[in-house]
């Protein structure tokens, strides 16, 4: 259902930007079963986000904030250098139909919003150590240490149900695994052989993961292994695995010294996020919001 604000359209990518947001924030925070758990009410929190945003835009643009140049100047080569180049960044421009001063102008509009909720933001107090010790005592648990463990692997994806190909991918892993078992790098054959995309990019360094984050064949493979073990081959939905375990931390409860410095910053952003939620709420009170 398409949102207006002040006759303007709010389009579904900026919806869906502010729930990626909202999602990658709170991961920072809460286990992943918790998060699927509250993702029907982050994506209705995400429209009100949503508006939001376009209101502050307004609000920006009304006040008129004067922006240095230089801090266009310098956002404006930050993307050119994303992009891999001036060459490459006007082909990316090219390609969505975009123009030298759209970019521009967007950056400006950008940067006016991040002052005026710099603005909200200086009124905010930081939290106290009693807030900070207060939330810890009502949420240990949350910050408790889960098992968690730290694995390479490398993926030969296949059609499982078919045998042929289960079979040519099966005898591929075991040379490889051969390999690996003679002396070769673990990394240096997930480069080349492994159908993730953590292969090219990490060597199949899958990082951290907690209990039951992956598929639970794979999950029972890397919690049954011993740090420095190689696996036989695992099957999953997705292919053949080889795996290497690189670490492993037990479950531990949580010590506040550990977690001050994250418990602050969750306050702090709570804090800031209140502030800014009353800010919008007078700003919408003399908006005219559509939602049909």
């Amino acid at each position: 259902m398409p949102i207006k604000v002040n006759g303007e359209t709010i389009p579904e990518e900026a919806i869906n930007y502010e729930l990626s947001r909202l999602v990658q924030f709170y991961a920072g925070f809460l286990p992943e079963d918790q998060i699927r758990q509250q993702l029907p009410a982050m994506k209705e929190k995400a429209k009100e986000q949503a508006i939001g945003a376009k209101l502050l835009i307004m609000e920006a643009m009304k006040l008129d904030m004067k922006v240095p140049a230089a801090d266009i100047s310098k956002k404006y080569e930050e993307l050119i250098k994303q992009a891999g180049g001036r060459e490459a960044f006007d082909k990316m421009l090219q390609s969505k139909n975009l123009s030298e001063h759209y970019v521009l102008d967007n950056i400006e509009r950008g940067k006016k919003v991040d002052m005026l909720v710099e603005q909200v933001y200086h009124e905010v107090e930081e939290p106290t150590e009693s807030e900070m010790k207060a939330h810890f005592k009502s949420h240990a648990s949350e910050y408790s240490k889960t098992d968690r463990s730290q694995a390479q692997h490398i993926l030969l994806k296949c059609d499982t149900k078919d045998s042929t190909e289960l079979a040519v991918a099966r005898s591929r892993l075991m040379q490889i695994k051969s390999e690996i078992e003679n002396g070769a790098k673990f990394a240096d054959l997930a480069a080349i052989h492994s159908d993730c995309p953590s292969g090219k990019s990490a060597g199949g360094s899958l990082g951290w993961f907690g209990r039951g984050m992956m598929v639970p064949e794979f999950d029972q493979a890397v919690f049954s292994m011993q740090i420095g073990e190689l696996s036989e081959i695992t099957q999953t939905q997705f292919g053949l695995h080889i795996i290497y375990k690189t670490g492993h931390e037990d479950a531990a409860p949580a010590v506040y010294a550990e977690v001050a410095d994250k418990i602050k910053e969750f306050l702090r952003h709570a804090k800031r996020g209140a502030a800014i939620s009353a800010f919008v709420d007078e700003l919408k009170q003399k908006a005219k919001i559509e939602v049909s």
